[in-house]
């Protein structure tokens, strides 16, 4: 990244407690997002990638060796996504996933949410670390295929989100969705 002109500042590391596995859930803004989110990541961690990505020359390969790949079309892809990601949090790897399901091409900070990462919580009781990346639109804006753009990039980690006995999945994704916007808005005053 240094040598394409985009650095990266990573605030917030220490917010990921040694010995425990959780959830990063990421803003997804530009192509160049897993790139930055899985090395940024403090650990071993996968990251899941719709299936059409697997197919990319070069990068693939890193997609399905680092990534459980879904089939978003497929309901049965999907579940065993679902099994598949709690088995990589019982491996001791942290799951990364963007739930925005794609990326934001909108206006607005954030598109809503899907509830696979915050029923991954609920399920597994691992907690939720949100991350915002910025920048990323700038470095690759949507509707420009092959243009990168030097940029510096930041990507902060915030505190922990921990399901709660009396939380559902909806409260959960509405706690973290309020929580990284709100970031998100601040941040790229």
């Amino acid at each position: 990244l240094p040598l394409a002109g985009c650095p990266l500042r990573i605030k917030g590391k220490e917010k990921f407690v040694k010995g425990q596995t959780c959830i990063v859930v990421c803003n997804h803004n530009g192509l160049i997002d897993v790139p930055v989110t899985s090395p940024g990541i403090p650990g071993g961690n996968k990251t899941i990638a719709k299936i059409e990505m697997a197919k990319v020359p070069l990068f693939g390969m890193m997609y399905r060796t680092g990534s459980v790949l879904v089939d978003r079309k497929s309901e049965a892809s999907r579940r065993e996504s679902f099994v598949k990601m709690k088995e990589a949090l019982d491996m001791g790897l942290h799951m990364c996933i963007y739930p925005e399901g794609t990326r934001n091409k909108s206006a607005e900070p954030l598109k809503s949410f899907h509830d696979g990462a915050f029923r991954l919580a609920m399920t597994t009781g691992k907690a939720i670390v949100p991350a915002i990346i910025f920048h990323s639109r700038t470095i690759m804006p949507a509707g420009k295929p092959f243009y990168m753009r030097p940029h510096p990039l930041a990507m902060h980690f915030l505190d922990p989100v921990a399901p709660a006995p009396e939380d559902t999945v909806e409260s959960l994704k509405q706690k973290v969705f309020t929580l990284m916007r709100d970031y998100y808005v601040k941040g790229s005053r």
